[in-house]
């Protein structure tokens, strides 16, 4: 009886012991390289981010090693699209943030957050308020002014359906103005927009226009963090200038739905190890994002939580199209 109970506690031990490990073995996952979808362009703010994370990940020796997959259009629909109908046996992984929420409230897609298995969230990136150098605004009281002089002419550069879409819904529904809304797939070329005065303003970020404020190319109207950003501490928050906008983009990855729970639970240490790495941490700082980990089911209550918080938003302001 000694002995059959010590070989019980030494196999409880050694399953606890597996079960716990690194890389969670029992995953088996088939492929030598897994893709991860960004669904938007190369060298934009979300494909930045991800690479940096991704090159973490491989250089920490996970298996399967991770492969940055572009697949831009639709506003980042189409990327996730072909993310939603891939097989769920952990070679295909998708990038994601709230755009997968804003898009199934105004009809362009019919499926959300929930069409996935969340595995991580991974940053913030909070919005900057952007506009080009020669609008005669300088912060955001400014700029309600203007557009409640003239409501649906002040042109607001966005990509239809996604983040930055959305902050100016929100803003207008803030301020009680209304803006001309003008959709560009990606970072990239909302900012090309702006620095050539094609549009008046567009949410930017301090990774992608941090030079371009400095050299007074582009104007930082305000940003939407609690307190100041150090990097640029002459910008005021929106909160400062009477607008309680606490907003950020909340990027992720998850996998197709019915991904195995060892999968996921696979991929939650991979991402985990990376957003605890300092070089990590350092880079996305210098990009004025923070590191945000929440592992599968915290990341799961989160999206049920931001979800249920902007489909209110989003009927108030006129958004919402589904039943």
């Amino acid at each position: 009886m000694k002995i059959k109970t010590a070989l019980l506690a030494a196999f409880a031990t050694a399953s606890v012991a597996l079960s716990g490990a690194p890389g969670v073995q029992a995953a088996d996952l088939s492929c030598r390289t897994a893709k991860l979808i960004v669904p938007w362009g190369a060298g934009g703010g979300t494909d930045v981010v991800f690479r940096q994370f991704v090159e973490s990940v491989n250089e920490a020796g996970a298996k399967p090693k991770l492969q940055v997959v572009n697949i831009g259009g639709q506003g980042g629909n189409k990327g996730a699209k072909e993310a939603r109908k891939a097989k769920p046996d952990g070679c295909t992984l998708f990038a994601i943030h709230q755009s997968a929420l804003t898009s199934f409230f105004n009809g362009r897609v019919d499926f959300t957050w929930d069409a996935f298995e969340p595995v991580a969230l991974l940053t913030r990136t909070p919005a900057i308020i952007g506009a080009n150098s020669g609008v005669p605004f300088n912060n955001v009281k400014e700029l309600v002014e203007a557009a409640k002089k003239a409501p649906g002419t002040v042109t607001a550069g966005g990509t239809l359906g996604s983040t930055s879409h959305f902050i100016f819904l929100l803003l207008e529904d803030a301020a009680g103005v209304k803006f001309k809304h003008v959709s560009y797939d990606g970072t990239r070329q909302r900012m090309t927009a702006l620095l050539a005065k094609n549009i008046e303003i567009g949410e930017i970020n301090l990774a992608a226009a941090k030079k371009y404020i400095q050299t007074n190319e582009l104007k930082a109207l305000g940003i939407t963090t609690p307190e100041r950003n150090p990097e640029i501490s002459d910008v005021m928050t929106l909160k400062e200038q009477g607008y309680d906008l606490i907003y950020g983009t909340d990027r992720g990855v998850v996998l197709p739905k019915g991904a195995s729970p060892e999968v996921i639970a696979h991929y939650a240490e991979v991402f985990k190890k990376a957003a605890e790495d300092p070089k990590v941490v350092e880079a996305m700082k210098a990009k004025g994002t923070s590191v945000n980990y929440l592992g599968p089911k915290d990341y799961t209550a989160y999206f049920e939580k931001t979800f249920a918080d902007w489909k209110r938003i989003a009927i108030e302001v006129g958004l919402y199209k589904g039943s």
